[in-house]
């Protein structure tokens, strides 16, 4: 078999020529007509003329106008029936949350930081406003907007709330 560039020449040939080797092998065919071949291959009777047999195939299923009802391997319930009919769950059953607690009131602490971040944007945004170069202004501009976030993360409470008890367990 010569082979171009890209394979084969004539690739109905080739693959004709695969299907063959494979059939013969018995890939392809149904259980009955292997044996059959298998059979008249070993014996030399079989002069490959003879009809095959075709296996029969399933009727059809009739069709179904209406969809079947949910069965044991369904929910219970149909798509339809689900999202359009009523809430099954009366307004009784509906779950109320409390209230949030209050947020507490920001401390002095708090406040500087907002202003030592605040001022350090200003430096990095505009330092010509207030007159400051911005050789002199960017570095400063850093180094408050670093101290800040430092401050503001040094300040997240590590540990229980206060007036917690330790040996209640697992606090959520």
């Amino acid at each position: 078999m010569s082979r171009g560039k890209d394979g084969p020449e004539d690739v109905d040939a080739t693959f004709a020529e695969i299907v063959a080797d494979l059939r013969a092998d018995g890939f392809g065919l149904p259980e009955n007509d292997t044996a059959d071949t298998a059979d008249a291959a070993g014996s030399g009777v079989g002069t490959g003329n003879e009809p095959r047999k075709t296996p029969d195939r399933p009727a059809e299923p009739p069709a179904v106008d209406t969809p079947p009802e949910p069965g044991w391997r369904s929910g219970g319930t149909s798509w339809d029936t689900t999202m359009f009919s009523d809430d099954p769950a009366g307004d009784d059953e509906h779950y109320v949350p409390p209230e949030p607690p209050p947020l507490p009131r920001p401390k002095m602490g708090a406040f500087l930081i907002l202003l030592l971040f605040l001022a350090g944007l200003f430096l990095l945004i505009l330092p010509g406003a207030i007159g400051v170069g911005p050789t002199v202004a960017t570095p400063l501009g850093i180094l408050a907007l670093a101290t800040s976030i430092a401050l503001l993360l040094l300040r997240v409470r590590q540990g229980p709330p206060p007036g917690a008890d330790p040996s209640n367990g697992a606090q959520v």
